[in-house]
């Protein structure tokens, strides 16, 4: 969950680059400081020296520390921006991390499980350690391997011959990048159960946690396999096995632009990714047919025969996509009769479940590197079932080892908590859900063109909610003392209050709860006192008719005990008013799509009373964007 950033150019000519390697490091850091911002560092070759700067806290502080203490020109870097996992955010715990006398700057994303055993391996041999941290083990393994085994040969590829070694010795999620003094155009990196790109430029190649570290400078982008090591330099870039054996990456073409990831005059990215629901709505609906109006997935490899054969869905997810995953059920059960499991995914392999060649596992991430999502996809592989995922970021592990693959084509999502991609990841389960309806012969063709027209007038409805926003901005600022908010659903509003209590402990840090509004009676009601603010989401009174009159109900039940009522519901619904002390009001839709409307609200909410409170909604405490380690 950590950003990784690597550069090597060339000198042209008697002239260096128009950029050095510290500028693109930065730039890179800034784009990735989502991923983490517990502290940020960065390490330059130059004059057969390391240099490096780091500091606690956010990229800010290591600018100040830059300005006051420049780094000399080089065309070699690495850049590291870190959410702590062994070691507290202190100057010290930051990377990079030195060993080999110095001469030597290794940064490094995930946990690796063995480094007690390795840390205390090292002592043996008179290694001192200055940090917490399992990346200053690895730094301090990969020296000795270098030294030891390699006698310090920097010739015939010396570096990354001593990543290969290391790296049969390490056990558990990382990825790893590494530069030495006596080789000052090579960055060497490896990856396990992490992730890690390589950007192709003319004189120049970089490396990334993911494309946004590079964006500014290319678009053409390397995919990494498990296991592999890639060298680059100026010029080359070379990719093995951890055993040296050769290897290929896929290239690809990243089709977004930096501005994409800008605010866009927006006050955050949060709020600026909020206005971009309705364009990532319709990017993920767009081009979804063939020529016939079938619809299609982005990669299948599935025989559309061994689909028709499954008899049971198991989705796949945590935090917010497990709440994408819950409105999914609803949806994939309704279209196409297959019973249908949510399972967090760090809950799944652990209590043995029963999996088979006709169970289909469909996991939903918007960064396809959650590690305990990953770990879930792969046990189920492994037990025989087929694997479909959901995804915002191209060419990322999960999709890599899925057998099929829907992208959402929302655009790069820089806010920690998730706004777009939720409503695109909904989008997209539904779509996975007509087309195996259209697999199976569940539904009619025409019943899914009707579905899909009504799909295709969400964004406009969306936008219409998002112009209407004053008054509910200002009902936020007017909460901002608030300790608690409870959020009351029922069928697919379900998941919808248990997104908008996410939002609220993301990103306000105040205590909210969601609730199953059947639920309350049977022990959650005892919350309600005087003056308590309760979000009900009311269900189309055009829908499910006992449905609707049971979420009023509920709206009576806590208002009788002194709660303060704010009620999302259908534009028409006068049922509500008398019971509401306050309404918003969202255009009338199919309850099934309701999600993709009544989650835009609590989302605007949440981000104006966190505001108002004057937290950064963009980087909450202790959360980064990306959870790649288990």
């Amino acid at each position: 969950m950590c950003g990784i950033v690597g550069y090597v150019g060339r000198v042209n000519g008697q002239e260096a680059s128009a950029y050095g390697a510290l500028d693109v490091v930065l730039e890179g850091l800034r784009r990735l400081e989502y991923r983490g911002y517990d502290s940020a560092g960065v390490a330059v070759v130059a004059d057969g020296v390391i240099s490096t700067r780091k500091k606690s806290g956010k990229l800010s502080n290591l600018l100040n520390e830059l300005e006051e203490k420049p780094l000399p020109a080089s065309l070699t870097g690495i850049g590291h921006t870190r959410w702590a996992t062994h070691g507290g955010p202190t100057d010290r715990n930051a990377h990079p991390h030195l060993a080999d006398g110095g001469k030597l700057a290794v940064i490094h994303n995930g946990i690796i499980e063995n480094f007690a055993e390795l840390k205390q391996e090292l002592l043996a041999k008179g290694v001192t350690f200055l940090s917490e941290t399992d990346t200053e083990v690895a730094a301090a393994l990969l020296a000795d391997i270098f030294r030891t085994q390699l006698g310090g040969d920097v010739r015939d590829g010396g570096l990354t011959k001593a990543m290969q070694l290391a790296c049969q010795r390490l056990e558990g999620a990382f990825t790893l990048l590494a530069v030495h003094a006596d080789q000052p155009d090579v960055v060497v990196a490896a990856r396990r159960n992490s992730p890690l790109v390589v950007g192709l430029g003319d004189g120049e190649n970089f490396l990334g946690s993911d494309v946004s570290g590079f964006i500014d400078y290319t678009r053409r982008a390397v995919e990494l396999g498990q296991d592999q090591i890639v060298t680059i330099t100026a010029d080359s870039v070379e990719i093995t096995d951890f055993y040296g054996v050769p290897g290929e990456g896929k290239e690809y073409h990243v089709d977004w632009d930096p501005e994409s990831a800008e605010k866009g005059g927006f006050s955050s990215f949060m709020e600026k990714e909020i206005h971009d629901q309705p364009d990532a709505v319709a990017q993920t609906l767009l081009g979804r047919s063939d020529i016939n109006g079938r619809l299609t997935l982005d990669e299948l490899r599935i025989d559309p025969e061994l689909l028709k054969q499954v008899n049971k869905i198991i989705v796949l997810a945590c935090g917010t996509a497990a709440y994408a995953g819950m409105v999914a059920k609803y949806a994939i059960e309704n279209w196409c009769r297959i019973p249908t499991e949510v399972e967090l995914a760090h809950e799944f392999r652990y209590r043995d479940p029963i999996l088979d060649d006709k169970t289909l596992v469909v996991s939903i991430s918007q960064s396809g590197e959650t590690m305990d999502t990953l770990m879930a996809v792969r046990y189920a592989r492994e037990q025989g079932a087929k694997t479909i995922s959901i995804c915002n970021t191209n060419g990322s592990t999960i999709p890599r080892e899925s057998d099929a693959v829907l992208y959402t084509h929302a655009g790069p999502e820089i806010a920690v908590a998730s706004t777009k991609a939720f409503l695109a990841q909904i989008t997209a389960a539904y779509l996975l859900g007509l087309y195996l309806a259209q697999l199976r012969g569940n539904i009619f063709s025409g019943q899914i063109k009707d579905v899909l027209a009504d799909l295709n007038k969400i964004p406009a409805k969306i936008q219409s909610i998002l112009d209407k926003a004053g008054p509910l901005r200002e009902l936020a600022r007017g909460m901002a003392e608030e300790k608690s908010v409870l959020f009351l659903g029922r069928h697919v509003g379900y998941p919808v209050a248990l997104e908008g209590a996410l939002k609220l402990k993301e990103i306000a840090y105040i205590h909210a709860e969601g609730f199953a509004a059947g639920e309350l009676k049977h022990g959650p009601i005892a919350l309600i006192d005087d003056g308590q603010p309760v979000f009900v989401v009311v269900p189309s009174p055009r829908g499910r008719d006992s449905l609707h009159s049971k979420v009023v109900s509920n709206i009576q039940e806590v208002r009788a005990r002194g709660a303060r009522t704010l009620v999302i519901a259908e534009e028409g619904d006068t049922a509500v008013q008398d019971y509401a002390e306050y309404v918003f009001y969202v255009p009338e839709t199919p309850t099934l799509l309701m999600p993709l409307l009544t989650t835009v609200p609590l989302q605007i909410f949440a981000a104006e009373l966190a505001s108002a409170k004057g937290y950064d909604v963009d980087q909450p405490r202790n959360l980064a964007k990306s959870v790649t380690v288990e």
